[in-house]
């Protein structure tokens, strides 16, 4: 047998067929220009449509993503038959078969953010712009696409997080409402008056402008410390005014002013008076 020769006529057959195949590629290569010129022009219509049925943001960045998806998937099914004429949707996908199975496998969390991400977008909480606390990060929300989420932290830093570790877990949206309640507890001496002390800081809280006074500000005598009676001092302030750190500051500083300007002491904790005022074991044998 001529290997040599059934080589080269092997070879010779498969250029042919390239060739036949050549002005098919170049319709399917012209179907796929198509295809991203009118993925452009959809989307672009799609997202009009959105802007002027006043959708969420979120909403909107879906249906551009879901428009843009639908076309492409015609375009290239289409350029595929067309390559190939003896290629169907059909027979497409049921040739993926074990492969598809295998693929999802190994972007398994691809598909999870994925799907997460399109849930996200489709309820109608946290919303661009929110302030939210989840998995230990507190910051607002920039941006959500499929896949991630990106939270701009109040230090500054970008944080993106993936859709399913939002999905699957709590997420404390701050900004849901417009108004927000906080509180801090205080303690004052055994000696004070209660009810004067009470007075004195429901007016510190009172005169600060991000409070809001229709909610009101609420102090309850609360507990019996180990060296103080400790009141719970409650109060509501707008959501978007002040990240809450800087917030919760202002109410702190003026309490602190106001109680020492009305002489009203906050002590120590006991335990930490017992620890500085204790005589070292080795001192006290010695005195004794």
């Amino acid at each position: 047998m001529d290997f040599t020769e059934t080589i080269r006529e092997q070879f010779n057959i498969m250029v042919m067929d390239t060739v036949a195949m050549l002005p098919k590629f170049a319709v399917a290569l012209l179907i796929v220009l198509l295809t991203w010129i009118v993925a452009k022009i959809v989307v672009r219509i799609a997202g009009k449509a959105a802007v002027k049925a006043d959708l969420r943001e979120n909403l909107q960045q879906l249906t551009a993503l879901v428009t843009r998806l639908l076309v492409w998937t015609v375009g290239l099914l289409t350029a595929a038959t067309v390559a190939v004429p003896g290629l169907t949707p059909a027979g497409l996908f049921a040739g993926l078969g074990f492969g598809a199975v295998a693929i999802g496998f190994a972007f398994k969390d691809i598909f999870e953010n994925f799907l997460a991400g399109v849930l996200i977008m489709l309820r109608d909480k946290m919303e661009i712009g929110d302030v939210v606390q989840t998995g230990g990060i507190l910051g607002k929300v920039e941006r959500t696409t499929l896949r991630e989420t990106h939270i701009r932290q109040f230090s500054g830093e970008l944080t993106i997080v993936p859709n399913s570790m939002i999905f699957t877990n709590p997420v404390e949206i701050i900004t849901d409402e417009p108004v927000r309640r906080d509180q801090i507890i205080v303690g004052v001496s055994y000696d004070t008056d209660l009810d004067r002390a009470a007075e004195v800081i429901r007016a510190a809280v009172e005169g600060i402008d991000l409070v809001d006074m229709d909610k009101g500000v609420d102090v309850f005598a609360e507990n019996f410390g180990s060296s103080s009676v400790d009141f719970l001092v409650r109060w509501w302030s707008d959501s978007g005014s002040q990240p809450l750190p800087e917030a919760k500051d202002f109410v702190v500083r003026a309490i602190k002013k106001a109680l020492d300007d009305a002489g009203i002491e906050i002590p120590f904790p006991y335990l930490t008076h017992t620890f500085k005022e204790a005589v070292p074991l080795k001192q006290a044998d010695a005195q004794g």
